[in-house]
């Protein structure tokens, strides 16, 4: 039997636990998609006790605690810090086989020298121990970073975002994290939303222009584009329903910006029209800047109306959709590709289903732009655990390359979840090993180095052009 999540955990074979202690283990972590607060980064936060830093925003733990019946008030409610991480102890007792389980000990490993088991049994244990090592300087948002040896994060931000904190990290000579932000315009997408003229006021304050049109509408995006590459932004995020393509012309997207703009009701057609239009307009201006184009979707959001109209959005409510029309995706990026040619695009897709569709997707729209163009994302959200990762690498090998695939981004609130970086890495190692010592692969280093570095680490680089050096 092995030990508990020892050295070598999740590595089955030889060649995986060389490749991982020799190769992955030790580049750094490039996060080029999280959530975390650039603001903590610069004030250089202090957390605490491990509650704060743990379950303050974290809906993954959430959803899990909910599913072990216990009531609200110890997960987004009013009870202490210690009662909260209390009760996610005891939920880690039923969490056997789940991502959570893995990541939770992994990140008591690497940054509290804990080597034991969170359980009900341990968790005061736990907690003192924790919270006595919180309590040191180099226990701060930034040693946390540092820690975690990562080179570069790339946080989300609006477009009416002033990027403050990006600037003053910046002009810190005394941290050498690169934190760049990235381009989210879903609110000046998402027309369907109540809240959206009233968005579209904010984005006119912040582009200081008047927006009466689309046309206004995009020159003001555009301009904000212009300031946040100014601040170093390379990267477009864009969180969808679905990718989807329903044309129309010029005049019709302004009857249906001004029918908007009037408080008139739209239907569902207008709506999706005009998400196609502004996406094909977003998706222009990324190539024409050299940004990477990032497509989430897939995911059915706020499904619990009682909880959404208690906590709102980002709260552990969401699922996996399964109403993403592929030829959509192939004619949307079909229809960029005709217009001045495609950026390069990650496509996401929460739906595992959908991964041997992206993956067919992919080959249609390759060139010599790039070396792997057109990617596919990491397994995400729902589906960055053991089986996920892995159906979604070989469902790459099959269809594609994996061997230049930009690997796994955090996309995370917490500064504690950088070991999920370990964790994809060992899978993937694991899944190579596998594959080199049942003889589908040569048991070649000189091949198979930079591949594995490659996929944790110096792929991204070239990929998202960012200014470091490979390892």
């Amino acid at each position: 039997m092995k030990k508990f999540m020892d050295k070598d955990f999740l590595l089955e074979t030889d060649t995986a636990k060389e490749l991982f202690h020799n190769y992955a283990e030790v580049v750094p972590v490039l996060d080029y998609h999280c959530h975390i607060n650039p603001q903590e980064i610069y004030e250089d936060r202090k957390f605490d006790n491990i509650a704060q830093v743990w379950l303050g925003g974290d809906h993954y733990k959430w959803r899990q605690m909910r599913s072990n019946g216990i009531d609200e008030y110890y997960i987004t409610g009013d009870a202490s810090d210690w009662e909260k991480f209390e009760k996610y102890a005891q939920t880690l007792d039923k969490a056997i086989g789940n991502p959570l389980y893995h990541w939770s000990h992994l990140e008591l490993q690497r940054f509290f020298d804990y080597d034991g088991v969170l359980s009900s049994k341990t968790a005061k244990e736990v907690w003192d121990l924790c919270n006595e090592k919180l309590s040191h300087d180099d226990m701060s948002v930034r040693n946390l970073i540092k820690k975690a040896n990562v080179t570069l994060i790339c946080t989300t931000d609006d477009p009416i975002d002033d990027l403050k904190w990006h600037k003053l990290i910046k002009e810190d000579d005394s941290f050498d994290v690169q934190v760049l932000p990235a381009w989210r315009p879903d609110k000046a997408v998402n027309i369907n939303k109540p809240d959206f003229m009233e968005y579209v006021g904010k984005l006119a304050d912040a582009a200081q222009m008047e927006i009466n049109t689309f046309e206004d509408l995009k020159k003001a995006l555009a301009n904000r584009m212009d300031f946040f590459a100014e601040k170093g932004c390379s990267v477009a995020d864009h969180g969808l329903d679905y990718v989807m393509y329903v044309p129309a012309s010029d005049d019709e997207i302004e009857a249906i910006f001004a029918k908007k703009r009037n408080g008139e009701e739209l239907t569902n057609e207008e709506v999706v029209k005009f998400k196609t239009a502004i996406m094909l307009f977003l998706a222009k201006e990324n190539k024409n800047r050299n940004w990477v184009m990032q497509l989430h979707y897939g995911c059915k959001r706020d499904n619990n109306t009682v909880m959404f109209d208690k906590l709102g959005p980002d709260t552990g409510y969401d699922c996996i959709s399964n109403e993403a029309p592929g030829s959509q995706l192939a004619d949307f990026l079909n229809a960029v590709n005709m217009d001045g040619g495609l950026p390069k695009t990650i496509i996401y897709s929460l739906n595992p289903g959908d991964d041997e569709l992206i993956g067919t997707i992919l080959g249609c729209f390759q060139n010599s732009d790039a070396i792997g163009k057109i990617q596919q994302g990491s397994a995400w959200w729902f589906n960055d655990n053991k089986t996920g990762m892995q159906k979604q690498m070989t469902s790459l090998a099959n269809l594609g390359l994996l061997g230049n695939f930009v690997g796994m981004l955090t996309d995370s609130r917490s500064f504690l979840s950088y070991p999920r970086h370990e964790y994809f890495r060992r899978i993937m190692c694991n899944l190579i090993g596998g594959w080199v010592e049942n003889g589908e692969f040569p048991y070649d280093m000189d091949l198979l180095a930079p591949i594995v570095k490659g996929i944790s680490y110096n792929n991204a680089i070239d990929y998202f052009n960012f200014d470091l050096e490979k390892k």
